[in-house]
């Protein structure tokens, strides 16, 4: 039985999850945005940074969220900022399929991501990602305007957002675009923390 397709994203309470510009990553808005990662056991793990880091409900979901990704898929853009800021071992242990016009033969990673470079649209990119997936889920990893054609598509079955106590005034909105006539949310939890707010929710035709 194939998996669920999914994104989890942070946001800001005004609605952005990235700075306009990539060249502003890892600036001090976005890590004010991540502010809840960071701390956890599960992301000092998974990049190798030592022991140590704080166990509860957001180092939970960080585990929960890798746990059930299978394959991700991502575009362009994330990739070019990923490509300069991860580790040598990339954080996702899983096939990655690019969405791209750029021809690129695979690009294996320490740590079993490969990276696949997929010319030819959303759809065919989340077929390739079906499959390498198997009955685990598939991620769409970002960015904004990567999740927006798949939620537009009607190919999202479920999302989360952490929604963090940070103001960005402008960026990459995550809902910007929408075509809000054809997509129905239901609501399936609202997990509060210290740092964030989590909301899941699923996905419905209209």
């Amino acid at each position: 039985m194939a998996g669920k397709v999914f994104f989890k994203v942070s946001m800001s309470l005004d609605g952005f999850i990235a700075p306009e510009s990539s060249k502003d990553l890892m600036g001090q808005q976005w890590m004010e945005l991540q502010q809840w990662i960071f701390p956890t056991r599960f992301f000092r793990e998974t990049l190798k940074l030592g022991e140590g880091g704080e166990e509860g409900r957001d180092n939970d979901v960080m585990r929960e969220t890798f746990e059930r990704t299978g394959a991700s898929v991502m575009g362009k853009r994330m990739f070019d900022a990923g490509e300069r800021m991860w580790p040598e071992e990339a954080p996702f242990h899983t096939p990655v399929f690019v969405v791209t016009h750029e021809k690129r033969d695979p690009w294996e990673r320490p740590g079993g991501t490969i990276f696949h470079f997929v010319n030819d649209g959303i759809k065919t990119a989340l077929d390739r990602a079906r499959e390498a997936a198997g009955h685990r889920d598939v991620r769409i990893a970002g960015g904004g305007a990567t999740i927006l054609e798949y939620v537009n598509a009607g190919l999202i079955d479920e999302f989360g957002i952490a929604l963090s106590p940070v103001l960005f005034g402008s960026g990459i909105r995550l809902f910007e675009g929408v075509d809000a006539g054809r997509v129905a949310l239901e609501p399936i939890r609202a997990e509060p923390t210290q740092r964030v707010t989590h909301l899941t929710y699923a996905v419905h035709k209209r």
